[in-house]
């Protein structure tokens, strides 16, 4: 990074950071720090919905999964749409007639205190390790790139959000996610358009898109009915339902973007726009990927993006047969790149060579397994490394491959992304357990007590959030162990909400103990590895609500004896 790189990152956070703080400084009550008076119109509403899931994992490592595998991840959002409208009919005129602070006060209305309670801190437990993954996954490839201290990113990076969370509320979110959502498409759209700039002039846009379908890059659709394939048609249709249900219905960092909207109509009208834009934004962000994977056609890529593993075996006595690989790999390149211009050429004139797309599949054969042939030499040297990189293709050829300026401005925009995704977790968990613990337990103080109570919570959360950061490590790809985290939890408390709204029939009692057996029985489904991590989403779901009705009756029929 050059100085330019540095203005153009620090002087685009700051201004952010700063113009939400100003604009938002000095709330006067509860009502306006955590609902910002529902003053809140539509347009903003969907772009802080869509800010606040869109984090720094979405736009390091969904790139990366479309190089390595493909646009079919786009199928993992097919269920978001048909979420949006459930969500729009039955939960948001709930929410909005009981007039709440949070989801979890309607747990109340219509059970108890206990059942409330248990769901907030089912809630409480998942965000603020979601949040620390937020914050923590532009931090560790940053760090590995840049050598920047891994420490120092992740405890700049959350007294930055703690800061402007702190100070400003929601309304601070909303007018700094509208700036955030702009920093991050700009940067897609432009990344997008330099790739295609940067590509032979013979390689047109049509082209790009029959290599990469010759490749397998473009299968969209996965009809598989394998329960452990994760990203297939069926899959996002129904359990990835559930999920987009349970984390826009009832998780709080999205609950609490869409209370503030000024009416019913408003809050309807930003989460439909939501479910219209999701999925084209996923798909131009795994496009971006398969961009990114055409344009390694013609310049060199590494053998293994993640440089910390390439310098640990570089350093061991490994070294030389990785050397090996690396000029293998270069020598298949160059091949690559020839083959890729003539066919290319051939394609401009009219006519598909299929001896050239066989050969092209075999190139892209050959160099899948140079490169699992890597892992399995960095393997040797630390077993306990995460060969999986994934989430460094992306900023690897952001820092190799894009002008000096636009780096600055490309971090920037995954810095944006972690902010934001960040500063809603957090702004969550801290008026979830200022809401739905503090005040529920310590009720009839002054607004201005529970105002300061909610801004000390932002603090004290921040710091878990900061901490919890420090200790995660990589997991196979940080998109998906988001993903399995919420998968994990978010089901049980579906499955509260679901028994509330068309259940009538099962009480508080058993849906607290249904809840709590099902949340058991989930963890140990996880734990047996037997199913794909989406499926334990409508599982915690059903087992819920059937524990919950089962339970219900038995105990209808002991009160009856």
């Amino acid at each position: 990074m050059e100085l330019l790189d540095w203005i153009i990152l620090l002087s685009t956070l700051l201004f952010i950071v700063l113009y939400g703080t100003f604009k938002t400084r000095g709330s006067k009550n509860i009502q306006e720090y955590i609902l910002a008076n529902q003053s809140t119109n539509w347009f903003t509403v969907g772009l802080s919905v869509m800010a606040t899931q869109a984090s720094a994992i979405t736009f390091l490592s969904t790139p990366g999964q479309a190089y390595h595998d493909g646009m079919g991840f786009v199928q993992f959002y097919f269920g978001l749409p048909l979420a949006m409208v459930v969500i729009c009919m039955v939960f948001i005129p709930v929410f909005h007639r009981l007039k709440v602070y949070t989801a979890y006060e309607f747990l109340e209305e219509r059970f108890d205190l206990k059942t409330r309670t248990l769901a907030s801190v089912i809630f409480l437990i998942q965000r603020s390790i979601g949040t620390g993954i937020t914050i923590y996954a532009p931090a560790i490839i940053l760090s590995s790139i840049l050598n920047w201290d891994l420490t120092s990113i992740i405890v700049s990076i959350g007294i930055v959000i703690i800061f402007y969370t702190y100070f400003g509320g929601t309304k601070a979110l909303n007018i700094t996610q509208k700036q955030q959502a702009f920093v991050i498409m700009a940067g897609m759209f432009l990344t997008f358009f330099i790739i295609l700039f940067r590509l032979p002039e013979e390689v047109t846009f049509v082209n790009v898109f029959n290599v990469a379908k010759i490749e397998g890059k473009l299968e969209l659709l996965n009809f598989s009915t394998d329960f452990t394939e994760t990203y297939t048609l069926w899959n996002g249709l129904t359990a990835g339902f559930f999920l987009m249900l349970a984390y826009f219905g009832t998780d709080q960092s999205q609950v609490g973007r869409y209370l503030s909207g000024k009416s019913i109509k408003e809050t309807q009208m930003g989460l439909l726009m939501n479910g219209i834009l999701k999925v084209p934004m996923q798909f131009f962000i795994l496009l971006v990927g398969v961009m990114v994977f055409i344009f390694f056609h013609f310049y060199q890529a590494p053998l293994h993006f993640n440089p910390v593993n390439t310098s640990k075996v570089i350093n061991s006595e490994y070294n030389e047969e990785y050397r090996s690989l690396e000029i293998q790999l270069k020598d298949l390149l160059n091949e690559k790149k020839e083959v890729t211009q003539i066919y290319t050429g051939q394609l401009n004139q009219g006519f598909e060579n299929e001896m050239l797309e066989e050969k092209l599949v075999t190139l892209n054969e050959n160099e899948v397994q140079l490169r699992k042939n890597a892992r399995d030499i960095i393997t040797k040297v630390d077993s306990k490394a995460e060969t999986n990189d994934k989430d460094y293709v992306f900023i690897y050829f952001i820092l190799n491959y894009l002008p000096h300026g636009i780096i600055g401005f490309l971090l920037a925009m995954i810095f944006s992304a972690a902010m934001s995704s960040s500063a809603s977790g957090l702004y969550a968990v801290a008026s979830s357990s200022a809401i739905d613990i503090y005040k529920t337990y310590k009720p009839n103080l002054s607004e201005t007590h529970y105002l300061k109570v909610t801004k000390y919570l932002v603090i004290f959360w921040g710091i878990i959030c900061i901490l919890a950061a420090c200790v995660i490590t990589l997991f196979e790809n940080l998109i998906q162990l988001v993903n399995i985290i919420g998968s994990i939890f978010y089901g049980t408390v579906l499955g509260i909400f679901l028994i509330a709204f068309f259940f009538k029939y099962i009480k508080a009692k058993a849906t607290f103990w249904g809840a709590i057996a099902a949340q058991i029985l989930v963890i140990y489904i996880y734990y047996l590895d037997v199913i794909s991590y989406l499926w334990l989403n409508p599982i915690g779901v059903f087992a819920v609500i059937i524990i919950g009705f089962i339970l219900q009756t038995i105990f209808n029929k002991k009160n009856r004896t």
